[in-house]
């Protein structure tokens, strides 16, 4: 039996995927593996035998990379699963900011107890909520993945024009796009040409604080600014002294501060860009199919620290190693391989490699042990 450990509440949908010989539990004390979606698992006691955590949702800040790592634990995401609830939200945020659709609600509800009076003070009291319209406008896209290639084609349907940026733009999301894009180089240059930007990049050293006084200083007199992917992409203080300008109209936020949720001008929405039923199963059944494969395969799928190997099985025993690709850890595996069909891909300083064989005693894996270069040892 393979005991999985649940850390939030996950979704119901996965025990069809999962299928007979788990154990699904929130109270698990020595799991195999970890569901995730919210949870801080920074200071977090594993059990030895954990090998494996997935994360429902695309963002990893909750938890460890690099002591999993160190540890031989695969860490896995679900980029894309939410893909179409935060898009949605992205075009809902976009309307509530360019129609002041907060500030109107705010306004209708001091109405209350007016009686017959309401329809007339609504029509002489609305002229303060005139928006804009989306149409014709220019949306700046900064990172085009899976949300950002969704938010292009959906807006552009709506008829608005699309810059992006993307200088890590793969093949895949590329495809994606089924509108035109006007693709820049020039961060700068996005700023300066667009009536509304959306954020769609990892929380990195290099994209902390991005949103900025200085960033700020390129962009369009009245732009509007909508961040779904990291609250540490901003500074508030330099976005709240832009707003009070002018400079910035609306800002609106997915992840709200003590320091944005009560400041003119930002829209801080409670983190609902993947709270959808629909997001929330999809997080989960990709989680649980990508745990599946590994634990019973030990194929590897979007993992944001092991490198991807994904071998159809060929014979009844499976080894898998992680190893330090910075060492001479493979060139040792190879030679306890010998002839035997060996597959390894690597990705910073992680290595892992796959051998099959018809029984463990074909090979001498008493060469592999006792060293740190070697993170793990599978036999499946």
């Amino acid at each position: 039996m393979i005991n999985i450990l649940t850390l939030n509440p996950i979704s119901e949908k996965i025990f069809p995927v999962l299928g007979e010989g788990y154990s699904v539990s929130a109270n698990t004390s020595s799991p195999d593996a970890i569901l995730v979606r919210s949870f801080n698992m920074h200071g977090y006691n594993t059990s030895d035998n954990l090998i494996a955590v997935a994360r429902a949702g695309a963002g990893v800040n909750n938890i460890p990379i690099e002591e999993y790592s160190d540890k031989g634990i695969v860490v896995f995401n679900t980029p894309g699963a939410n893909a179409n609830g935060v898009k949605e939200l992205v075009i809902c945020g976009m309307l509530m900011a360019s129609r002041n659709v907060p500030e109107a609600l705010f306004w209708t509800k001091s109405l209350s107890g007016k009686g017959d009076q309401v329809p007339e003070l609504v029509e002489k009291g609305k002229k303060p909520f005139v928006g804009t319209e989306l149409y014709g406008k220019t949306l700046g896209i900064v990172g085009l993945g899976a949300i950002g290639a969704k938010v292009a084609n959906s807006c552009s349907d709506l008829g608005m024009n699309i810059i992006g940026y993307d200088p890590f733009l793969t093949d895949e999301a590329k495809n994606m796009l089924t509108c035109n894009v006007n693709f820049v180089t020039d961060l700068n240059a996005l700023y300066r040409n667009s009536d509304i930007i959306t954020f769609h990049v990892p929380l990195l050293d290099s994209t902390r604080g991005m949103i900025s006084k200085e960033s700020i200083s390129f962009m369009k007199d009245g732009v509007i600014l909508i961040n779904m992917a990291r609250g540490e992409l901003a500074r508030i203080q330099d976005l709240s002294d832009a707003i009070e300008t002018g400079k910035v109209r609306k800002y609106v936020v997915d992840f709200p501060t003590d320091s944005s949720v009560d400041k003119n001008g930002i829209i801080a929405i409670p983190h609902l860009g993947a709270s959808t039923e629909e997001s929330e199963d999809n997080c989960a059944v990709m989680a649980a199919q990508q745990l599946k494969d590994y634990l019973e395969n030990g194929n590897i799928k979007n993992s944001v620290n092991f490198p991807n190997l994904n071998i159809q099985r060929s014979s009844e025993t499976r080894i898998c190693i992680a190893y330090n690709s910075s060492s001479n850890a493979l060139a040792r595996i190879k030679a306890v391989a010998q002839d035997k069909p060996l597959f390894f891909s690597e990705k910073k300083s992680i290595g892992y490699a796959i051998i099959d064989l018809d029984t463990c005693a074909d090979i001498d894996l008493d060469e592999l042990t006792d060293t740190e270069d070697i993170l793990l040892i599978r036999i499946i």
